[in-house]
């Protein structure tokens, strides 16, 4: 009878776990996965909202090159939120 008093816990746990946590660890592991990816000459969106291409590689950081005037900055590598394709541009 003691159990019946923890049902409604446990099912709202499961609830959150496959709402919130699973959803966001997936999210997480795609990203580290996509971090792992970089490459030069790759275009990225940083989470500052730069726009650059990748010219260099760093353990935790990444050069970009940054039009209009191909400035050269050094952004941290955990700061690329995604990689842009040619497509997109269009």
């Amino acid at each position: 009878m003691g159990w019946l008093g923890f049902a409604p816990l446990i099912f709202i746990f499961a609830i959150f776990y496959f709402l919130l946590i699973m959803p966001q660890q997936r999210r997480q592991k795609k990203w580290q996965q996509m971090l792992s990816e970089l490459k030069t000459g790759d275009k990225v969106v940083t989470s500052g909202g730069l726009r650059g291409t990748i010219v260099a590689l760093k353990d935790d950081y990444v050069h970009l090159r940054v039009p209009p005037d191909n400035l050269r900055i050094e952004v941290s590598r955990g700061s690329v939120l995604t990689v842009t394709t040619a497509e997109e541009g269009k």
